[in-house]
């Protein structure tokens, strides 16, 4: 840490995937420990903040929002913690996210409504999307865009969501990206491509 200096966010990773076998009292008493860990971190100036980064812990009832941030004023004793950012899967395969946002609610809602920063990560569901993304899909989402860029801008338009995590191995699929997420979706045609995708 010492060559990189302060780091801006540390993620606990998975959590639930650390706890088979335990019960939830037991598991929430893990994540609180490193929380405890990450606390002391912040206040010795070594990390800005911290966050969680999960597959499953928030569509599986492991954990939730506003249990997260329960723990995180559990570890710093006070309501002043430096628990600032929550990652999940967002794309049209792991959807839920998106439904969930588009009416008002569901965890990227809940975290950002507590300020937190979130991201998305696996907007191509590693590559797999690609395969689902039919030239009348990608007409749907925006016209001209490739399947890969239509994936990613439908999860960029997340509402409630700051950052899609992806990345590119060429120039020329970066740039891509990025044209592709500079113009979100509107609400309303988010809920045109959820519909129809609800419908199949």
């Amino acid at each position: 840490m010492a060559a990189l200096g302060r780091v801006d966010l540390v993620f606990v990773h998975n959590p639930e995937h650390h706890g088979h076998g335990l019960d939830r009292a037991a598991l929430h008493r893990r994540v609180r420990e490193a929380f405890t860990a990450l606390e002391e971190l912040a206040h010795t100036r070594r990390i800005r903040g911290y966050g969680v980064a999960t597959w499953s812990g928030l569509t599986s009832g492991t954990f939730s929002v506003p249990e997260l941030l329960a723990l995180a004023r559990q570890a710093a004793g006070s309501a002043e913690h430096h628990f600032t950012g929550l990652q999940m899967p967002v794309s049209l395969i792991m959807d839920a996210p998106i439904t969930e946002a588009l009416n008002g609610g569901g965890p990227l809602v809940q975290a950002k409504d507590a300020g937190l920063i979130t991201f998305g990560s696996a907007p191509l569901h590693g590559g797999e999307l690609l395969d689902a993304m039919t030239p009348e899909l990608v007409n749907l989402i925006r016209p001209g865009l490739s399947a890969a860029a239509a994936a990613l801008l439908t999860a960029g338009s997340c509402p409630g969501l700051d950052v899609v995590l992806t990345s590119a191995s060429t120039r020329e699929h970066w740039d891509d990206a990025a044209n592709a997420l500079a113009a979100p979706l509107t609400a309303q045609d988010l809920r045109k491509v959820s519909d129809e995708l609800a419908c199949e």
